[in-house]
């Protein structure tokens, strides 16, 4: 048997017949040949389709981790780093981990400590993490079985509010593609202005492009040592970053609404209507909020022109939904500030988005449900629909998973460090919501502080939901009821 005439033997049976695959594709292979490659690929493709049939947001977690571990040996090597030499494994889990899971805490330079190479490896991972765990892992169990299986189709439906599971394939590639396209315009926007500053085309190119990829994808990493520090007054870098920062913190179910229905409002679904007014409303107060408590503080934005203060402010508001760029330090902040940071820090963005936080359609029916029993409602009403209870309950399960998280890895980090608690909430807080604005405290801890972190932005990036149905061994089915009675609350 001709060698071309093996490899499509050979991808016939293992995409096509189930049973005996192994045996087939055996005895088609020459007697020289040895077949525990075969036995290999064929294990791995049983595997994916017994975890993607029976539970694919454990499939999403195991992908997203392997991915990790992927992007964390290659990071590893020394032709990453800049001098040369290679990088201890706790740091380089930690920039993988805040890469594929669009962070952006360091606790390296980025610029200063990996060659190209190395930024390179963390560019491609800020891409990958941010098409979103759900798609990553439909997108393995597609290419690997050749289809998805109905569960399969189901978590992607439910993660990206497809109407139909026959779309699901459609919108997944209108995911990569419309990421593609808004993170080549935002290049485009970007490179002119490298250029006019100085730096030499392939360097503009590769800045633009950088700066594009992390901002679309809420990353916050920056190829430059001292980050967008230098350009606090320039609009036309920092105006692409907010503008491709908040558009990557809506969503891709809200994209998909925008781009098939415009800006009709009465067209749009309930979640793309909830995502973009609480987005916009906590945006602007978050802006005046920061403003206003900032304005006369010397070491952060007292000494500036009003212009200055108000661009300032409205950067700070985005930076906070997931983004992570910084103008200002950190640590020069009054403490009533970093507490304004860390809520809008631990609510993030829209579901299905780049952006972490519990997110904002969470805050969105909390808040309902507290102005629907206020009123004495029995069903809470949001633009002629009726949220159902289910989804009360889910959104409950994830402030109280999300606040569990937090606290008990801040507690770590308390007894580990020994800094002060504002500083430590900080940064638990950015690495759950996988946000990435930092006092510095993660370049200070000791490894088993960098490990807390890193697992912080892997439990903020898969979600709280994900992983408790993930680790869920199955489902139970309740067939009875028992009566009702209320205990007392308040």
């Amino acid at each position: 048997m001709t060698y071309p005439r093996l490899l499509e033997h050979f991808v016939a049976v293992t995409y096509g017949r189930r049973g005996s695959t192994a045996l087939a594709v055996r005895t088609a292979l020459p007697q020289w040949l040895p077949n525990w490659p075969v036995r290999v690929v064929v294990s791995v493709r049983d595997f994916v389709d017994r975890v993607a049939n029976s539970s694919p947001a454990r499939l999403a977690l195991i992908v997203f981790a392997l991915v990790i571990l992927a992007f964390t040996f290659t990071l590893c090597l020394p032709a990453a780093a800049r001098d040369g030499q290679a990088t201890p494994f706790y740091d380089a889990l930690f920039t993988a981990a805040s890469a594929v899971c669009v962070t952006g805490l360091t606790t390296v330079s980025t610029a200063l400590h990996w060659s190209f190479f190395g930024q390179l490896v963390i560019l491609i991972g800020i891409f990958v993490g941010g098409l979103g765990i759900l798609t990553l892992a439909s997108l393995m169990a597609l290419m690997v079985s050749k289809r998805l299986g109905v569960r399969g189709k189901l978590i992607a439906q439910e993660a990206m509010n497809a109407g139909r599971m026959g779309e699901v394939g459609t919108l997944l590639r209108i995911v990569i593609s419309t990421s593609v396209a808004i993170e080549v315009i935002l290049a485009l926007a970007l490179a002119p202005r490298f250029l006019i500053l100085g730096e030499p085309l392939p360097q503009a190119i590769w800045h633009a492009t950088f700066y594009s990829i992390s901002a679309f994808n809420n990353a916050g990493f920056t190829p430059h040592s001292d980050g967008v520090v230098p350009y606090e007054a320039d609009l036309w870098i920092l105006t692409p970053l907010m503008i491709g920062g908040f558009i990557g913190s809506l969503g891709f179910p809200v994209l998909m609404v925008l781009l098939a229905t415009g800006f009709r409002f009465k067209k749009w679904t309930l979640h793309a209507k909830l995502t973009i007014q609480v987005s916009l409303m906590l945006l602007v107060s978050g802006a005046i909020l920061w403003g206003a408590m900032e304005w006369t503080n010397p070491d952060t934005i007292g000494g500036m022109s009003v212009g200055d203060k108000i661009t300032h402010s409205v950067f700070a508001s985005v930076m906070t939904r997931s983004l992570g760029f910084n103008l200002v330090d950190m640590n020069a902040m009054h403490s009533s500030t970093m507490l304004l940071t860390d809520a809008l820090m631990f609510v993030g963005g829209g579901s299905a988005s780049t952006a972490g936080g519990i997110k904002v359609t969470t805050l969105a029916v909390m808040f309902l449900a507290i102005v629907a029993e206020a009123r004495g409602d029995n069903d809470v009403k949001i633009h002629g629909r009726t949220i159902p209870q289910g989804t009360m309950r889910v959104a409950i399960s994830v402030i109280m998973m999300g606040a569990t998280f937090v606290m008990i890895a801040c507690g770590l980090l308390l007894a580990i460090s020994g800094e002060s608690l504002d500083r430590v909430l900080f940064e638990t807080i950015s690495a759950f919501a996988t946000v990435g604005l930092s006092t510095g405290l993660s370049g200070e801890l000791p490894p088993s502080g960098k490990y807390i972190l890193s697992a912080m932005m892997f439990f903020g990036r898969v979600g709280s939901i994900t992983l408790a149905s993930a680790l869920a061994l199955r489902q139970r089915r309740q067939l009875y009821h028992y009566p009702e009675e209320r205990p007392i609350i308040g």
